[in-house]
């Protein structure tokens, strides 16, 4: 029987060499915490390793909780204490501080040990996902600069006809609900084509270049500057009335007809062309069951007129 109670002992402590060895060999940090106590009743060598830290310096949940980036700090400590509490599994994403000062991104895989429906201790494992953050932050960068292209026009730089179609609508519904006034200039570059013709493309494409961030600089925050076509521009003026209107599109035309544009890309010693535009200029308070199409139809509309009557000028709707 002693023969018998020595090799189950024997092969317990085998068998527990033999786990401890294996966790301990793996990259993820294997850990246990008591409930009731709040203290780590184990944690892995590795986290010397990875954070820096003393295995003997975790002592209670305070240090871990220590340890984790402020920002981090609320969401974690009370999604991980609620789920504990519950008895759910759970997993959370924080960075950890080093011993260095600087922090690495932790993913803590946390299962909950349960007894008559008591949580009685929490065990789990601590994963450096440092390397995946950064390729999913790089990823949701590029994400959003792909977004910020696809509104962009790509000569320009300002917002391009997706955008302003975008920003119609959204601010068509917003002058129905509160019932402000919705006003649009709508720019074309006078004689453009001979422009072209007698310069040539590239200098054309300077031209609506700085046509572009002219427009931008006789615009208040809170307008849209959009190119829609060719040598074609929009601007959209939330909460303004005609008058208001008619004001921004006069220092929009005297201000291109006052400025000489630059033929090639040294913008400080160029040859330098004048150019004018004209104008069109509509406001509206529209009501629930009126066209927004329509009503840029008309401002398209006055548009030819300005140009069939002299260009240079601005005509109102």
């Amino acid at each position: 029987m002693n023969e018998k109670i020595e090799i189950q002992h024997h092969t317990a402590a085998s068998d527990y060499t033999f786990y401890k060895t294996l966790l301990e060999s793996t990259k993820a940090i294997p850990w246990k915490i008591d409930w009731q106590s709040m203290q780590f009743t184990y944690i892995g060598p590795q986290i010397q390793e990875l954070l820096g830290w003393e295995t003997d310096s975790w002592v209670s949940v305070n240090d871990w909780v220590e340890r984790m980036h402020p920002e981090d700090r609320d969401r974690v400590v009370g999604m991980c204490v609620s789920q504990s509490k519950e008895g759910i599994d759970h997993e959370a994403d924080y960075r950890a501080l080093k011993a260095d000062g600087s922090y690495v991104w932790i993913r803590d895989v946390v299962h909950v040990i349960r007894n008559n429906n008591e949580t009685e201790a929490l065990v789990g494992f601590m994963f450096d996902i440092s390397e995946r953050k950064k390729n999913e932050d790089e990823l949701i960068r590029l994400k959003q600069e792909l977004e910020v292209l696809s509104y962009q026009d790509g000569l320009t730089q300002i917002a391009n006809r997706r955008l302003y179609d975008i920003v119609l609508a959204r601010e068509w519904e917003n002058a129905i609900d509160a019932q402000t006034p919705l006003a649009i200039i709508m720019i074309d570059i006078d004689f453009f084509k001979h422009c072209n013709d007698h310069y040539g493309h590239h200098v054309g494409d300077l031209a609506l270049k700085q046509i572009a961030q002219l427009l931008k600089s006789q615009i208040r925050a809170g307008d849209l500057a959009a190119r829609v076509g060719g040598e074609e521009f929009i601007v959209i003026l939330p909460s303004t009335h005609q008058e208001d209107a008619m004001e921004i599109a006069e220092r929009i035309r005297l201000c291109i007809a006052n400025t000489l544009i630059c033929c090639d890309d040294n913008l400080t010693d160029c040859t330098a062309v004048a150019l004018t535009a004209s104008c069109s200029v509509g406001a509206i308070v529209p009501q629930h069951g009126d066209n927004a199409e329509q009503f840029i139809s008309m401002i398209d509309g006055l548009l030819y007129r300005a140009k069939e009557t002299g260009r240079n000028r601005v005509i109102v709707l």
